[in-house]
């Protein structure tokens, strides 16, 4: 809001507040926002979480992801090879620490060191796959692990919630083989966030998109928020 322009707002002042109130209850707003901000910077954060793309174009939405869960939660990032086409990494969030393949064997030298993917399960109290491709379910439903974003859900504790947004090409989310796929991660306690309809980048219409980012980000949210506390 520019408040040095006269808004229909401050102009009439005819809900029982001056010009001048409302000038001070615009700045009193804005303090309580850089206050969020800097407590929010020095404060310990819950749930650490981890958000992990895999190869789709709706990995163009990656960084609107992880803004989204940063704002409330620790937050550290994985991305397969592929979704390295889409992702733009300047969207991400300046301290957002994104993990790649290359990371996996790089930062392993000997015997003794510590193991990435192991230390990212170890690290993550949520973990969310936002997109998955049709590839990576298929990966993941055969227990495959060939990237560190498969190796981290192959070593993954499922007593700690894991959640996937899929996105494919419509063919290829009403393969006979997906639904298999969705019942074998079902059954390892992975939680669902289904596609929607919309028009594909393809150019197909299709059930098959990715959820919104604000989506995945409210249906994670208020699962955990839901959960019964643990007793003093």
């Amino acid at each position: 809001m520019d408040l040095g322009k006269k808004t229909d707002s401050f102009e009439r002042c005819n809900q029982g507040y001056s010009c001048l109130d409302l000038h001070r209850l615009w700045r009193i707003l804005s303090l309580k926002l850089q206050i969020g901000r800097w407590l929010r910077s020095i404060l310990p954060q819950e749930n650490p979480g981890l958000l992990a793309a895999s190869g789709s174009v709706a990995a163009i939405k990656f960084g609107n992801l992880c803004h989204c869960f940063s704002e409330w939660a620790e937050v550290k990032a994985v991305a397969t090879k592929a979704s390295l086409h889409f992702i733009d990494r300047a969207s991400l969030p300046k301290d957002l620490k994104l993990y790649t393949d290359e990371e996996e064997w790089s930062s392993w030298g000997k015997i003794g060191d510590s193991v990435l993917h192991i230390e990212l399960r170890r690290w993550a109290d949520i973990m969310v796959i936002a997109p998955l491709s049709a590839n990576t379910l298929g990966k993941i439903a055969g227990g495959l692990c060939d990237n560190l974003l498969t190796c981290v859900v192959r070593a993954w504790d499922y007593s700690k919630p894991m959640f996937v947004a899929p996105a494919m090409n419509t063919f290829m989310w009403s393969n006979p083989f997906t639904e298999k796929h969705l019942m074998t991660i079902d059954e390892l306690g992975i939680s669902l966030i289904p596609p929607v309809s919309k028009r594909l980048a393809c150019g197909d219409y299709g059930n098959s998109a990715m959820a919104e980012p604000s989506l995945i980000h409210s249906t994670v949210r208020l699962f955990l928020e839901s959960r019964p506390q643990p007793s003093d």
